[in-house]
């Protein structure tokens, strides 16, 4: 099993998806294990986008992302990074797959509703970020975990 950080900026919460785009995760089968909705503090923001910090759209990244609230989520799933991304879509909404998160909901490049932890060493770094006091992730087991997952095949 792995865990993933999904954000859903500040145009996804503006625009009353929060619901709509949380339950594509859950339908598809993975498991929430953290969530939590603030206007995140400018450093915090600062320190997730470290990795842009030199490039020119950094500024306005920065401004967007502590423009209005931002809902932190935490999911484990199998492979669930890359079927989180999968889900999520394309970076540019408008060239993002009818079905993704993104080409349903989406038409921006910069607004593009969600961000999504693109490896284990990104999202493990994200999750402690996002989700640094004890108590802000749940391990858990889901009583429908057979119905997603053969368990003796898939999670052995």
């Amino acid at each position: 099993m792995e865990r993933t950080l999904v954000l859903l900026k500040p145009d996804a919460v503006q625009r009353h998806l929060t619901g709509p785009i949380l339950s594509r995760f859950e339908q598809k089968g993975l498991k929430l294990v953290g969530m939590k909705m603030r206007c995140f503090p400018l450093d915090t923001i600062q320190q997730h986008y470290s990795d842009h910090a030199a490039r020119p759209f950094y500024p306005n990244l920065v401004k967007f992302m502590t423009s209005g609230p931002v809902v932190a989520m935490a999911f484990d799933g199998k492979d669930a990074i890359a079927v989180v991304r999968t889900l999520v879509g394309a970076t540019n909404a408008r060239e993002a797959a009818p079905g993704t998160i993104r080409g349903d909901f989406g038409m921006s490049f910069s607004n593009n509703m969600v961000h999504a932890s693109d490896s284990t060493e990104s999202a493990t770094k994200e999750l402690a970020l996002f989700f640094s006091e004890p108590g802000d992730l749940n391990d858990w087991e889901p009583s429908d975990l057979a119905w997603s997952y053969n368990v003796e095949e898939e999670l052995s």
